[in-house]
Order: structure tokens, then C-alpha cells, then sequence
């Protein structure tokens, strides 16, 4: 397992293949690490739907108000919701949107990004200082890779539990 240098932010993203461990940048983007650690405090994510997979793209999920549904038509809402909290300003910086990393996904409206991410495939550096990175993929971006591709999947991918890792 990833070394865990801070628990409190730290994520455990289980999925089908395996676990994914995530570095909360909270010294960076503060309000976004503290919503997801809100929202997997909650459970809020368990079993939340992969909604959109873009090969070479990115994986996006985190639609805790339509991406848990199990019938096709709120997987096909699946994007257009967030959580019950507030939406959250823009918390842009100078890190790149490498590989691994994690962003806040949304709408047009730079401050509207609430409970949904996205983790990139690759380096998508058109991204820069349009999307908040708040995080980056320790260990498991293999399973990541292996997310069932599709805009939405046929059979998206889920995950399973999504916990704080000083609570696990």
C-alpha cells in the first residue's frame, strides 16, 4: 500500500479491481478536499456510477444526486447533478492536469463545481487553470485505467465505498 502521510487527506476509492488511494491537495484547493471528505464522510459516494469515460480522456463520476440510480434513465442524468451543499468557487492554481490527477468537475459557470470529479487518463494540460485540481492518484491508477469506457457506460463502473483513510 501508498505510504499515507496524511490520513485526514487521504481518500480510499474502492473499486471493482481494486483500491484507489488519493492525495487530497487541501493546501491547494481547501474547500474541494474538504467537500469530498464531507461527501465520503456521508457516504454520499458509495456507489456512485463512473457516468462518463473518454478513453485517453479522463473518468468522471460523483453525481451523488443521479449516479447511484440503477434504472437507465438517471444514468442518463447522471452529470447534470451535485450534492445538497453549496456549489464551491473556483480554487484554480498552477498545477498541471497530469496524469492522475483530480479535478473538479463543472457546468460553464467556473464556480458551479460541487460533488463531481474527474481523473484524468493522461496529461490533459488544455485543462490548465479551467478546472480546480484537488487531488492526485497515489497508488491504483491501474484500476482507473480499467473504468468501463462510455459516455454513459452500458454497464458503467461503480464506487463501491469511497472513505476518508483516517477513518478506515
Amino acid at each position: 500500500m501508498a505510504e499515507i502521510k496524511d490520513p485526514e487527506n487521504t481518500i480510499i476509492v474502492e473499486l471493482k479491481d481494486g483500491n484507489v488511494v488519493i492525495e487530497l491537495l487541501a493546501d491547494v484547493a481547501p474547500k474541494h478536499a474538504e467537500r469530498m471528505k464531507e461527501l465520503a464522510r456521508g457516504g454520499e459516494y458509495d456507489n456512485v456510477a463512473f457516468h462518463r469515460v473518454i478513453d485517453g480522456f479522463m473518468a468522471q463520476t460523483g453525481d451523488v444526486a443521479n449516479g447511484d440510480m440503477e434504472d437507465g434513465f438517471n444514468l442518463r442524468m447522471a452529470g447534470t447533478g451535485g450534492s445538497s451543499l453549496p456549489d464551491l468557487p473556483a480554487e484554480f492554481s498552477k498545477l498541471p492536469h497530469d496524469r492522475g490527477t483530480l479535478g473538479a468537475a463543472r457546468s460553464a459557470n467556473p464556480n458551479s463545481a460541487n460533488s463531481q470529479f474527474f481523473i484524468n487518463f493522461k496529461d490533459n494540460h488544455f485543462l490548465n487553470g479551467q478546472y480546480t485540481v484537488y487531488g492526485r492518484v497515489i497508488e491504483g491508477m491501474e484500476h482507473v485505467d480499467a473504468i468501463t469506457k462510455g459516455e454513459p457506460p452500458a454497464n458503467p463502473d461503480r464506487m463501491i465505498s469511497v472513505k476518508v483513510a483516517a477513518d478506515a
